[in-house]
C-alpha cells in the first residue's frame, strides 16, 4: 500500500511539473486541473481539457496538448505566411500539378465550346456614373465573330437555356447572334485603370460587418469566404494584367507612358501581389478561389463528359482535350476540398441568410458592366460568372450544394474557363517570385 501511494505520487509529480512547463510556455490557456489538490503538495493548476483521474493504465502524454505550431507555411508563390493552414495541403497540391495541368487549358482554349460567348457589350453601368469615352487604347476593343463560325449547337443551346431563376447565383447576359471569341481576344494590358471599380466590389459588395470588420478574409462566417472569393478574383486579374506587360514588353511593343500608367511587371507584382502589397493575403485568397474553381469542376465532371458523349463539346479530339483536364489527378485530390468545406460549414451554420450571397454575386456580375474597357468587361463577365457557377455547385441554396443538372452551357464553359485563367495567375506568381 505504501508502495503504491509512492506511486501514484510520483505519476502526479510527474505530471505536474510537464503541466507547468507547458503552461508557462503559454501552451496552455483556462481550466482547473484538480489532479493535485487531494496530495496537498501543489494549488491547482491550470488545462485545456476536462480533468480525468489519473489512474496506472494512464498515458501522461494524452493529458498534455500538444503546443501550436511556432511555424507557418510560407506560400512558394509569394513569400507571404498562410493565414488558413487548412489550406496548405491544396496549395502544394496545386503548384505541383500546374506543370502538368497548365499546358492542358492553352489546347482547351481552341475549343468553340470554351472560347465563344454571347455577351452585351453594349449594356449600361448601374452602379457608378460615369463620362463616356473612347476606350484607353486600340487594344481595348473586341469585336464579334462572323456568325458562320459559331457551331450552331453552341447557338441552340444558350438560346433554349436562356431562362434565368430569379433568386439564383447568376444571371448571364440574353443571347444574341454577336458572339465574341477569347482566343481571338485574350486577357491584356490594355492600360485601362479599374481601380473605381474593384474599390465598389470590395467596399460595397463585399460584406464588413460584424466578424468582417476585425478578420475580412478568415472570419468564422461563410461572409468571409465570400469576400476572399472576391479577392481572389480581383488576384487573378491582377496577374493577368502583369503577364500582359510581360507579352507587351517580349513582343517589342514597349509600353508608352502616355497610354499605360504601369510599366514595371516586378513593381506591380509587388505593388498588387506580395505580402507588403496593398493586399498582403491576395495570393493566398487566389489559391482559395482556384479551389473552389476545382471543386465546382469535379462536381460538373460527369455532366461535361456527358456533353463530350453527345457531341456537344465538339470532335473527338476536342473531348480528348477536355477529358485529360477532368482526369486529372489534381482533381481526384481530398486537399481541394479545403476552401469549399470551409465555405459549406459556415453557409450550413445561417442558410437563411444565403439570399445574401446570391444577390452580391448578381451584383458583382452586373458591376461588370461599369468597366469601360470592352476586352476587360468581356473577361470579366466570363470570370464572374465562372465564379458564381462554382459558388453555386460549392453552396446551392440552403448550403448543402447546387444541382449540377441545371447548370447551363454557357456556365459550365465559364467554369472550366475561368479555372484556366487562376491557373495561369498562379504560374505567373510562383514565375515572379522565384
Amino acid at each position: 500500500a505504501q508502495k503504491m501511494r509512492h506511486e501514484s505520487r510520483m505519476r502526479s509529480l510527474t505530471l505536474f511539473r510537464t503541466v507547468a512547463a507547458a503552461s508557462y510556455a503559454g501552451y496552455l490557456t483556462t481550466y482547473e486541473c484538480k489532479a493535485f489538490v487531494s496530495h496537498q503538495t501543489v494549488r491547482p493548476i491550470l488545462l485545456t481539457s476536462n480533468y480525468l483521474p489519473l489512474s496506472d493504465n494512464d498515458n501522461i502524454e494524452r493529458y498534455i496538448p500538444h503546443p501550436p505550431s511556432s511555424r507557418s507555411t510560407t506560400l512558394t508563390a509569394s513569400a507571404a505566411s498562410l493565414h488558413d493552414e487548412s489550406l496548405a495541403p491544396g496549395i502544394r497540391a496545386i503548384d505541383a500539378a500546374l506543370p502538368t495541368l497548365s499546358p492542358l487549358f492553352t489546347e482547351l482554349r481552341s475549343l468553340p465550346y470554351f472560347r465563344l460567348y454571347s455577351c452585351d457589350m453594349l449594356a449600361s453601368c448601374e452602379y457608378v456614373p460615369q463620362d463616356l469615352f473612347e476606350c484607353y487604347t486600340e487594344s481595348c476593343e473586341i469585336y464579334p465573330v462572323d456568325d458562320d463560325k459559331v457551331p450552331l449547337d453552341i447557338k441552340n443551346a444558350d438560346f433554349k437555356e436562356h431562362e434565368f431563376e430569379l433568386d439564383g447565383w447568376a444571371r448571364w447576359d440574353m443571347p444574341s447572334d454577336d458572339y465574341y471569341d477569347t482566343l481571338l481576344f485574350p486577357e491584356d494590358y490594355t492600360g485601362y485603370d479599374g481601380t473605381d471599380i474593384w474599390r465598389f466590389i470590395h467596399d460595397r459588395i463585399g460584406f464588413h460587418e460584424g466578424a468582417m470588420s476585425t478578420d475580412e478574409y478568415d472570419a468564422d462566417d461563410w461572409k468571409a469566404d465570400f469576400n476572399k472569393a472576391m479577392s481572389g478574383l480581383h488576384a487573378m486579374v491582377s496577374a493577368q494584367v502583369i503577364r500582359g506587360m510581360q507579352k507587351k514588353m517580349k513582343s517589342g511593343e514597349g509600353l508608352d507612358p502616355e497610354s499605360y500608367e504601369w510599366t514595371d511587371p516586378f513593381a506591380e507584382f509587388k505593388r498588387r501581389l506580395s505580402p507588403e502589397g496593398e493586399t498582403p493575403e491576395a495570393v493566398e485568397n487566389l489559391y482559395f478561389t482556384m479551389m473552389l474553381l476545382l471543386s465546382g469542376v469535379r462536381a460538373a465532371r460527369d455532366r461535361l463528359l456527358m456533353d463530350c458523349d453527345r457531341g456537344n463539346v465538339g470532335d473527338d479530339q476536342a473531348c480528348e482535350i477536355l477529358r485529360s483536364i477532368l482526369t486529372h489527378p489534381l482533381l481526384d485530390d481530398p486537399s481541394i476540398e479545403a476552401a469549399s468545406h470551409r465555405l459549406r460549414e459556415h453557409a450550413l451554420k445561417d442558410s437563411n441568410n444565403l439570399w445574401e450571397a446570391r444577390m452580391r454575386t448578381r451584383d458583382l456580375m452586373r458591376i461588370m458592366n461599369c468597366v469601360q474597357c470592352n476586352k476587360c468587361r468581356f473577361h470579366g463577365k466570363i470570370s464572374t460568372l465562372g465564379l458564381s457557377t462554382a459558388l453555386q455547385l460549392a453552396v446551392g441554396h440552403r448550403g448543402t450544394g447546387g444541382d449540377v443538372a441545371k447548370i447551363h452551357r454557357v456556365e459550365l464553359a465559364a467554369l472550366v474557363t475561368t479555372m484556366g485563367k487562376f491557373s495561369s495567375g498562379i504560374d505567373l506568381c510562383l514565375e515572379l517570385q522565384s
